[in-house]
């Protein structure tokens, strides 16, 4: 049995322990506990840290890693065209392979133990796989074009397929008919049956701008006169993008809502009462200029609600503890209220929130006997850090952007004294080599 002592403890369903230990046994958590009381055991003491669950990242795109920095200050349907057209000319399958788990390796470096990834290559399942991480993946299918939904859902079948055999105890896989822009009615409807048939856990970008709201309400703006520029009959189709899920079905598969900025009050019953899930991306929702999702709202309503960093090409980053802080700080803001989700309830978005989003709660997001040993410790020795009166508001308000000092998964040890177990340098080189061919090209494209 191995130790791990700590100055704190935060276990998150129960108060923070100072001087604390966790004991794990094989991929198990078998005490948590004071230091005084902890079983016999081989010792690792982390020192002036705090080690708390590890965190969920209820969103990420991490086949797009090599775009970091390529897509600034561009309106979102262009920045969604630029991604495309750049992606299929560049980014090979191997260098989205490169790049997804180059994005693990940052996230593991910032405590995200679990990603869920909706991912249009399927490269994310055997990056996560071969990095040891939790996740899922989401197998993304477009096709707004409802003469193509046929195509579109048998080319997801047959990939679903291929991708089965990389499916491990700790990464599952899912699907994600993309977003309403992407996406006709026929596919949606057609998608959510298949998922209900075979079990498959259900993502979907939803409600993210004012140009989807106008797409679906009214049959206009840019997403619209994308469409029709591709000879595609464009007509409202709903109340709102949530509303147009709702009359097709799609809320009965309870998927997990990427975004939600532009939901409103009924959208949330509706939400409420079919029991989806929110992945808030406050950065993202942000950096692209889409406004701020009523997360206040979407708690007190009762849904399950996780932190997700998004891509980097859209977000710039992968820090969860920031993401939570912003969360924090935009819902303060918005409200106007200085006590309004307070430090330990950020934390919970990030942990047990993320895994109650996914449905993975039985096994994580907190450190209590019995759940899988998925831990993250942070070091309290900095100036930025001291004192620390309250390790959930260190680990909030000042925290954000430090390296994990360690990280387990399953028991086992991924990052130890701050650095990567296992290096992945090939991969960062490969992820160097993309972005120069994208630089490239931008100026080709551009000249």
């Amino acid at each position: 049995m191995r130790l791990y002592a700590a100055r704190w403890v935060v276990p998150v369903s129960t108060p923070a322990i100072q001087n604390g230990v966790v004991a794990v046994e094989g991929e198990h958590i078998r005490f948590v506990g004071a230091r005084s009381d902890a079983p016999v055991g081989d010792l690792v003491d982390l020192g002036d840290t705090v080690l708390l669950p590890g965190l969920v990242n209820t969103h990420t795109h991490l086949e797009l890693t090599a775009m970091r920095g390529f897509l600034e200050d561009l309106e979102f349907r262009r920045w969604i065209s630029r991604l495309t057209k750049a992606r299929q000319a560049v980014l090979t399958n191997e260098l989205l392979l490169a790049s997804a788990s180059a994005g693990i390796a940052e996230g593991l470096l910032a405590g995200i133990t679990t990603y869920a990834d909706t991912c249009e290559s399927g490269v994310a399942l055997q990056a996560m796989a071969e990095m040891g991480v939790r996740g899922v993946m989401y197998q993304e299918v477009f096709g707004p074009d409802p003469c193509q939904s046929q195509i579109s859902l048998a080319a997801l079948r047959a990939t679903v397929d291929r991708l089965r055999a990389s499916v491990t105890s700790l990464v599952r896989l899912g699907v994600s008919p993309h977003a309403p822009y992407s996406v006709s009615d026929e596919l949606f409807a057609e998608t959510a049956r298949y998922a209900a048939d075979e079990s498959l856990p259900v993502a979907i970008h939803l409600a993210e701008s004012d140009a989807e709201t106008a797409l679906i309400r009214h049959g206009r703006g840019p997403f619209a006169d994308a469409l029709r520029l591709r000879g595609i009959p464009v007509a409202p189709r709903g109340a709102s993008p949530l509303q147009l899920l709702a009359s097709l079905g799609v809320l009965a598969v309870r998927p997990l809502l990427i975004h939600c900025v532009t939901v409103d009050d009924a959208d949330i019953r509706e939400m409420a009462a079919h029991d989806c899930a929110v992945a808030h991306s406050p950065a993202s929702n942000a950096k692209l200029g889409h406004g701020i999702a009523p997360l206040g709202k979407l708690l007190d309503a009762g849904i399950r609600v996780g932190l997700g960093s998004d891509s980097v090409a859209s977000n710039n980053r992968m820090d969860l503890l920031d993401e939570a802080r912003l969360a924090a700080l935009l819902l303060r803001t918005v409200e106007r209220r200085p006590d309004g989700l307070p430090a330990h309830q950020a934390l919970e978005l990030a942990t047990r929130g993320g895994a109650r989003a996914l449905g993975l709660d039985a096994d994580i997001g907190t450190l209590d006997v019995g759940k899988s040993a998925d831990l993250c410790a942070f070091s309290l020795g900095s100036a930025r850090s001291a004192p620390a009166y309250r390790p959930e508001d260190s680990l909030i308000w000042a925290l954000a952007g430090r390296e994990a000092v360690l990280v387990t998964v399953a028991g086992r040890e991924l990052v130890r004294n701050g650095c990567l177990v296992t290096p992945i340098p090939h991969a960062f080189e490969q992820v160097q080599a993309a972005g120069s061919a994208l630089a490239d090209w931008q100026r080709e494209a551009s000249s």
